[in-house]
């Protein structure tokens, strides 16, 4: 978790306690309405399903809290305009299915920028700065190599990774 810019583990470190203060809200309201603690954390433990994580989103697959890269499918990252930075949930069922949910959108802004392609990539150069692109991405908006496209990036512009928008 080195890697994560100060930002986003502040970033992460608030919804995490943000979670836990909502968690605790909750249970404290059941057990005002059941009135027994026990019956309130068996019925928590019970509705869980697998195991969350939460983590970042570094523009092809998440990097959880506990270090390790997760695919995320690049139709999700796509369809849902997934920044480099966003924060996500992966919940790994019983069965062993992944789930992603976006709970954590990161500050971000739309720009327009030429679609390249190099050594087998897609590119969209911005003000002089190169940001990759899914291959989903220009697939599903059939974008081709010199095309103006409308591309979000994290507001402070840092990042390897922008998710399209629209062809222009």
């Amino acid at each position: 978790m080195a890697d994560l810019p100060e930002k986003q583990v502040k970033r992460l470190r608030a919804l995490i306690q943000e979670a836990e203060t909502n968690l605790a809200a909750a249970k404290e309201l059941l057990v005002s309405l059941v009135g027994d603690d026990s019956e309130v954390t068996s019925s928590v433990k019970d509705e869980q399903v697998g195991k969350i994580i939460e983590g970042v989103f570094d523009g092809q697959n998440m990097v959880g809290s506990d270090a390790k890269t997760y695919p995320v499918p690049a139709n999700y990252a796509s369809k849902s305009k997934l920044v480099q930075g966003d924060i996500l949930k992966l919940t790994i069922a019983e069965d062993g299915a992944f789930l992603y949910k976006q709970i954590g959108p990161i500050p971000r802004k739309q720009v327009v920028g030429t679609l390249v392609q190099k050594d087998g990539h897609y590119i969209v150069n911005f003000d002089g700065k190169d940001y990759r692109v899914l291959l989903a991405s220009v697939t599903y908006f059939k974008a081709k190599p010199g095309d103006q496209v409308s591309v979000n990036i994290p507001e402070d512009g840092i990042a390897e990774w922008a998710a399209l928008e629209a062809a222009l």
